[in-house]
């Protein structure tokens, strides 16, 4: 402990000292008046009890101030980068509820940083991922181009590698745009046009926009459910969860199996249903279904870039809803939505 104060608390000594010799000089002048004489034991009385308190006091403000100085130090530290480091706020007054104030804000700067370097993180890891992504149908399109230099003069071949070409050339617009909306969303930036929308009408033009390619691959389409049912939501940015949602299952299926599309209407709930009788998903898969370009290593290199799933569900609970999975290894898929809905009193 170091037995010295500041200016202000060597100011407030001096008064306190000052304020006991003043009244050991009234206490000594009624005594004058009453006895014509001093008072030694008042005089040792007055001597006594200064050095107590002038004792005590400089004690305790010697304690404050090196609490002080220790939580200024502590502070810098803070400050400095050692934002693990707290105050010691035990025990009550100004001080205590002051260092827990400092506690409170250096834990809410600790809990920002935090979340800056996940955030850096995040967008490194994103950033690396959008370059693996395009990347692939890069290099592609560059060896189909060398090809077809090569055989320019085989239309057959030419035709091939054009129509290859192609669909890499889709593969990386669906990423940008899939890249674009989700950045929108993330910002905040979508004024979502919420209305009573028919979900019948609203799977009918589902059902259109995939009938050829399920014929195509032998895969049976089917949709059902309750007409007359209306959801409040932004029925073009709904109707693009849907159909990530049915290309989902259609890329994960063979010929011969059936997605199906239901929905229907509880009390104060729309559930929509998507489910398939694929190959199903395998459990190490299911907790991470939903995150951006997540590929599972039992996946099969054509399929998706990991987008798709992650914007379904970002659409979805914009409109207040939820999204749950459910799937079984050789039985299929099945992806379950439900929209709240107000209760009709």
């Amino acid at each position: 402990m170091k037995w010295w104060i500041d200016a202000d608390s060597r100011r407030l000594m001096q008064g306190l000292a000052g304020g006991l010799t003043v009244g050991f000089l009234m206490m000594e002048g009624v005594f004058w008046a009453e006895t014509g004489r001093f008072s030694a034991g008042l005089f040792l009385a007055w001597v006594l009890l200064s050095s107590l308190v002038l004792g005590i006091a400089g004690r305790f403000l010697a304690q404050q101030e090196q609490r002080l100085t220790d939580a200024s130090e502590r502070i810098r530290r803070i400050l400095a980068g050692e934002t693990d480091l707290r105050l010691e706020c035990s025990g009550e007054g100004a001080s205590a509820r002051l260092f827990h104030e400092v506690n409170t804000l250096a834990a809410v700067l600790n809990a920002h940083a935090d979340n800056e370097k996940q955030e850096k993180v995040r967008l490194k890891n994103t950033i690396e991922d959008i370059s693996h992504q395009l990347k692939t149908p890069l290099a592609a399109l560059n060896i189909y181009n060398g090809l077809l230099q090569e055989d320019a003069a085989d239309p057959a071949e030419v035709q091939q590698f054009a129509a290859l070409s192609e669909q890499e050339l889709d593969r990386m617009e669906r990423l940008v745009q899939n890249l674009l909306k989700l950045a929108r969303l993330d910002a905040d930036a979508v004024q979502f046009e919420k209305a009573e929308e028919n979900v019948s009408e609203m799977m009918q033009e589902l059902s259109q926009s995939f009938a050829l390619r399920a014929e195509q691959e032998g895969k049976t389409l089917v949709f059902s459910g309750e007409e007359g049912i209306t959801l409040c939501c932004d029925r073009v940015w709904l109707l693009e969860a849907f159909r990530n949602l049915v290309k989902n299952a259609l890329d994960h299926t063979t010929a011969g199996d059936t997605v199906t599309v239901e929905w229907c209407r509880f009390a104060s709930i729309v559930q929509v249903k998507v489910s398939d009788t694929g190959a199903g998903i395998h459990p190490e898969d299911l907790p991470h279904l939903f995150k951006r370009f997540y590929r599972s290593r039992f996946a099969e290199e054509a399929q998706g870039v990991g987008l798709g799933l992650p914007l379904a569900k970002a659409i979805v609970e914009a409109n207040r809803g939820t999204i749950e999975v459910d799937s079984a290894l050789g039985q299929g898929t099945k992806f379950v939505l439900n929209f709240r809905t107000p209760t009709k009193l």
